[in-house]
């Protein structure tokens, strides 16, 4: 079983294995690698992401959990760690230092945008300031103040959600409001994903699915979605609902 942890518990040893890890795919440039994998939330097109309907959770699960495994080809063991932003810590400094240190070989700070040159140009004019200058486009990011940042109180009012549609639609406006919050390229869905926090951003997401699914056992989803399935990833809904089954777990599981 593997144990995704939050970015600020990470071991020494833990960040430097996810960092090789994450520096490793970003120089594969088939489907297996960075690139492709952040491109399926976005562009290239098609874009796939689920958003704004009853498929938003078990999609993105699929996306984490797969993307982890292709990060475990690259160095066995390594998790996707998870950004609790509503820690003292993130309402203190905001973005996770590890995603924020400017040195050479920190590749969670940035990433390249590795789309066509006709959706670059798109980009910039329909969005300005949402990857850096150039050819070769890196991420960026423009943060709000951190006290900005979902409230334990907020989130904890959504785990007593008591269906699962209602406790996915209010989790999906924190989640919006998260992106938003870290401006830049996570601010659209086209480029999201590229940006190395988009990652912990949705460990958090699932984390927090998991955690309402502990508090309501006897609730899921609706019996109709259990076969519906989870393009482009070979799974279905169903599959994807037992974290336990899929291989993994949260350190901490409770919101503190």
């Amino acid at each position: 079983m593997q144990v995704r942890v939050e970015v600020r518990s990470m071991t020494s040893d833990q960040l430097a294995s996810f960092r090789q890890a994450v520096t490793a795919s970003m120089g594969i440039s088939d489907d297996r690698g960075y690139s492709a994998w952040a491109g399926i939330h976005g562009l290239p097109l098609p874009i796939s992401c689920q958003h704004g309907n009853p498929l938003f959770l078990p999609w993105h699960r699929a996306y984490l959990y797969l993307f982890e495994k292709s990060l475990q080809d690259q160095v066995a063991g390594v998790t996707l760690p998870w950004w609790d932003w509503t820690s003292t810590a993130s309402h203190t400094q905001g973005v996770p230092d590890s995603y924020t240190d400017t040195s050479a070989d920190n590749p969670l700070q940035s990433a390249t945008v590795a789309i066509s040159a006709s959706d670059i140009e798109q980009l910039r004019t329909s969005f300005p300031g949402v990857m850096s200058d150039g050819d070769n486009p890196v991420t960026v990011r423009d943060p709000d103040v951190p006290d900005a940042l979902p409230r334990a109180a907020t989130i904890d009012s959504i785990l007593d959600a008591p269906t699962f549609e209602d406790f996915s639609n209010r989790l999906e406006n924190v989640h919006n409001d998260v992106h938003v919050w870290v401006g830049g390229s996570m601010s659209i869905i086209p480029i999201a994903a590229f940006d190395p926090v988009f990652w912990a951003h949705h460990a958090m997401i699932d984390r927090l699915w998991y955690v309402w699914q502990m508090r309501h056992p006897n609730v899921s989803v609706p019996a109709p979605l259990l076969n519906s399935a989870l393009d482009p990833f070979p799974l279905t809904v169903s599959q994807v609902l037992d974290i336990s089954q899929l291989g993994y777990e949260y350190a901490v599981a409770a919101i503190t």
